[in-house]
């Protein structure tokens, strides 16, 4: 990546709390990124926010997929 170092550094941090904590795949690899975005830190960006929204609409699929099991006996 060019630009800014504490720029790039933030991201890389938040990168590596979303590879940490959130479901595998939702993030392209940096290289990814640089081929589909181009090296820059509006692309590393981007690509953070689409792994966002892909696991925020993971987290909601799975809560409206299984509603719970009502357990009322007569």
């Amino acid at each position: 990546m060019k630009n800014d170092s504490d720029g790039r550094a933030a991201l890389q941090m938040i990168r590596e709390t979303i590879e940490d904590h959130c479901p595998p795949g939702v993030l392209l690899s940096e290289e990814a990124v640089n081929g589909i975005y181009g090296p820059t830190l509006q692309g590393e960006a981007a690509a953070i926010s689409a792994a966002i929204v892909a696991t925020v609409e993971r987290l909601q699929l799975r809560t409206t997929v299984k509603p719970p099991t009502p357990n009322i006996k007569a």
